[in-house]
């Protein structure tokens, strides 16, 4: 017996000690059954002072099986002891594991020889998040994590889909040998170093893009830019294809934007020019500036037509409007790119020039230089080392193009892809992170059989790509978010991982059920973390404040406790190790060295 009851505050158990503290190891930390009738209380002890220990409930046991959560209270006369061994198994280790079901994930530090997991369902079926400081053991423990899953003796989860978006490179090298270890599983790597000739680059099919995704690209920053950029993609839609398809398209809308020009009521030189500029740069076989107008007694070409007389007049405007008028077509209709031919950063660059002209927003300065940002911005990555991540290789559908991603050279399931994005800024790494997860999620809300290929995507350094920003009030949504909310349903799952939990989305952070907190200092995410994951309590929060490198606090619908994990070290590491100053500064005199 350890003492008898002498105050319920709460949740906390008030117990005075009827034992030698000094003849006992430290109670902090360790597990109290409460014996009371039928029922069995487990509470774990937060705090002893002066003879009492402050024991917090956390659930009941009955016939070996642990359930979170106290819906009554011991009584006074209940019996208090500390768990057996035995018991404690039950209670936070893995007393039926099983291969497929389970996932071991690390050893209590309180309790020697107690292995800690999760069932699996409960954890890779929700959406789960990773926190700690720098050098807690982040990377680490989420290296040996994935290390622990594919290296199983008896199962392999082959059809498994792990999508890392590596911040700094650092997991290649932990997973790069998985498939010596475990032939079945395969790990396939994608970089944003353009220069690295033994990775391939990351790439990004601009014809499975839609507006949204143009919008983050392009930086819009008002919903007013997003009519240009749909008007763009319409007019790639008809410039990029090859002309006999559409050449009754083009036509019509070559011939629209000059006629447009012909009626703005500029002067004779500005409309010479305008025309001269479209015609050159968009013309049809049978609309160009060579184009032939027949007059009874003598043909000319259309430049011809605009030329400027003496009276500083086009003289032929007449005649050039009655001959551009016999290009246009009632029925044509534009439609927004389908995915099944390729366009490049080229092709969009110069519908989006035809689009601003169409537009007839040279009649108006303002509406021209919100608009005309865009192709700046455009140009600048046409013009960039990034463009090649958009434009050099072949066509593929969307479809294809996702199982690219997730298959081998060889035909065979890659299991877990790591994307490198350390070689690009910021900016552009949380766009393509939007971009690929907006890609999958699509592709998993439509499959035939709803939920049949769960993916995953890990987002380490979340709290770059993962934020309260401007994305619901400029396209009416946030991926990550939308992921969160919606992404169970058809088993698309998010993992953070963050050393900033405060720097999060809350959106997405109140959506997921599993957590891994290692050590962590700054007073603003401490008290973020209390205020966001839901059923932590302030004996926890102690905790993370103390807590060894690679040990962590883990909660959720995975654990059937909060509970201290030492996590083992991954073999091989990852390439997440700090700088040997010392190492680097100093030099042996004697040899030179």
């Amino acid at each position: 017996m350890l003492g008898k009851i002498i105050g319920i505050d709460d949740n906390t158990v008030l117990l005075k000690l009827s034992i030698n503290l000094n003849e006992v190891p430290s109670l902090i930390d360790l597990y109290v059954v409460f014996e009371d009738s039928h029922r069995k209380f487990i509470g774990e002890v937060s705090d002893v002072k002066e003879g009492i220990a402050y024991i917090n409930l956390l659930g009941e046991f009955n016939d070996n099986k642990f359930v979170f959560g106290v819906s009554k209270k011991p009584s006074f006369s209940a019996s208090a002891k500390l768990v057996s061994r035995e018991k404690i198994e039950y209670i936070i280790g893995m007393p039926n594991y099983n291969e497929k079901n389970d996932l071991y994930i690390g050893k209590s530090p309180i309790y020697e020889g107690i292995n800690i997991g999760v069932n699996i369902n409960e954890f890779f079926s929700n959406h789960f998040a990773i926190f700690g400081s720098t050098g807690s053991g982040k990377s680490c423990s989420v290296a040996r994590i994935f290390q622990n899953l594919f290296e199983k003796s008896g199962t392999v989860a082959y059809k498994s889909s792990i999508l890392i978006f590596d911040a700094y490179g650092e997991y290649h090298n932990a997973f790069k040998d998985l498939n010596i270890k475990v032939p079945e599983i395969s790990f396939k790597a994608y970089t944003t170093n353009t220069k690295d000739e033994n990775v391939s680059n990351i790439k990004i099919p601009l014809w499975l893009l839609n507006v949204d995704d143009l919008a983050l690209l392009l930086e819009v920053n008002s919903r007013t830019q997003l009519p240009i950029i749909e008007k763009a993609m319409k007019y790639v839609n008809i410039f990029a294809r090859e002309e006999s398809e559409v050449i009754k398209n083009k036509n019509d809308i070559i011939a629209r934007a000059i006629l447009d020009i012909l009626a703005s009521g500029k002067a004779p030189a500005q409309i010479r020019d305008q025309i001269f500029s479209i015609l050159s740069h968009y013309n049809t076989k049978d609309l160009n500036l060579e184009t032939p107008i027949y007059q009874p007694g003598y043909t000319r070409p259309l430049k011809q037509c605009l030329l400027i007389d003496n009276t500083g007049k086009i003289r032929e405007m007449e005649l050039l409007t009655t001959f551009i008028n016999q290009f246009l077509v009632e029925d044509v209709e534009l439609r927004m790119p389908d995915g099944s031919f390729k366009y490049t950063l080229k092709d969009l660059y110069e519908a989006f020039e035809f689009a601003l002209i169409s537009e007839g927003i040279l009649n108006s300065d303002k509406i021209f230089d919100e608009y005309n940002v865009l192709k700046v911005r455009l140009r600048s990555l046409l013009n960039s080392d990034y463009a090649k991540f958009f434009d050099s290789f072949d066509y593929v559908s969307k479809d294809a193009f996702v199982k690219e991603i997730l298959t081998m050279e060889n035909g065979r399931k890659a299991q877990l892809i790591n994307f490198n994005i350390n070689y690009v800024d910021d900016r552009f790494a949380k766009t393509i992170t939007k971009i690929y997860s907006r890609i999958f999620f699509d592709y998993a809300k439509n499959l035939p059989r709803r939920a049949s290929i769960p993916i995953h995507i890990i987002l380490e350094e979340a709290h770059r790509y993962v934020q309260n920003d401007k994305d619901v009030d400029i396209i009416g949504y946030n991926i990550f978010d939308r992921i969160t909310k919606e992404g169970r349903k058809y088993a698309v799952m998010l993992g953070l991982i963050s050393q900033r939990p405060s720097e999060l989305s809350t959106t997405a952070l109140s959506q997921c059920s599993n957590f891994l907190i290692f050590k962590m200092l700054h007073p603003t995410d401490v008290e973020y973390i209390k205020q966001m994951v839901p059923n932590i309590t302030s004996g926890v929060i102690k905790k993370i404040k103390l807590l060894q490198p690679g040990t962590c606090v883990a909660f959720g619908s995975g654990f059937k406790l909060p509970s201290l994990i030492k996590l083992d070290m991954p073999n091989p590491a990852p390439s997440s190790n700090s700088c040997d100053i010392s190492g680097t500064w100093f030099i042996d005199i004697k040899n030179n060295q």
